[in-house]
């Protein structure tokens, strides 16, 4: 499974803010006759129902500004959660990426030992050749510079080995312990190097060649 494959995230609905409370200014204190117990007491009376009514609008307003802040805060929190989980992915692809720069690498180092061991074997053949022919009497020096590329090409491509299986090693040790902390998938799967393959053989290869070069036995004599 691909490490871009994912659920997709549910939409929020569009928020809208309550409209903006109109100014309504405070029923004002009203002027009774104190002589007159009774309208006073009507009087106060309405005065108190029109307080509660805007008291109770103001409420409503209110109630409806905390409603509107708490779907903000929710679709805020669906926003980092959608934000997290993207950040996971880009991680769990940056470790292929890295591999498959890794792998890159190697393929440079094979490609450089490649060229040092055919260089060097084919300058020690063509040098021997003339030597057995008897062309040349004196071949010493090209002999040992084609056998110096070819012990060159084989050194570098050792160094290169380790290095990607040191490399390699740390970066799966890396990305299981993210998937183990749960910070990255990790659903998709390292495959086997090819390109490792290809250096090991290319390896076995060389050390048959140098071989064969010193002691003149092996398959390419």
């Amino acid at each position: 499974m691909s490490e871009t494959t994912s659920k997709a995230p549910t939409k929020t609905s569009q928020l809208v803010r309550p409209e903006r409370l109109p100014v309504t200014p405070v029923p004002p204190i009203p002027k009774v006759d104190e002589s007159r117990s009774d309208l006073a007491s009507t009087k106060y009376s309405h005065y108190r129902t029109e307080l509660s009514n805007h008291r109770t609008g103001l409420s409503e307003h209110r109630t409806s500004l905390s409603e509107f802040r708490t779907d903000l805060s929710i679709h805020r929190t669906d926003l980092s959660t959608d934000r997290t989980e993207m950040s996971m992915r880009r991680t769990g692809m940056s470790f292929q990426r890295t591999r498959m720069s890794a792998e890159r690498t190697l393929m440079s180092v094979i490609r450089t030992s490649l060229s040092l061991i055919s260089f060097g074997f084919t300058i020690y053949q063509v040098f021997q050749k003339l030597k057995n022919a008897g062309t040349l009497t004196q071949a010493g020096a090209p002999l040992n510079f084609g056998i110096t590329l070819v012990l060159l090409g084989i050194v570098m491509l050792i160094f290169g080995i380790f290095y990607h299986l040191q490399f390699m090693i740390g970066l799966r040790h890396e990305r299981n312990a993210m998937r183990a902390e749960e910070l990255i998938h990790g659903e998709s799967h390292f495959p086997p190097s090819v390109t490792l393959i290809t250096a090991v053989i290319l390896l076995v290869v060389g050390i048959a060649a140098i071989v064969s070069m010193l002691f003149q036995i092996g398959p390419f004599q």
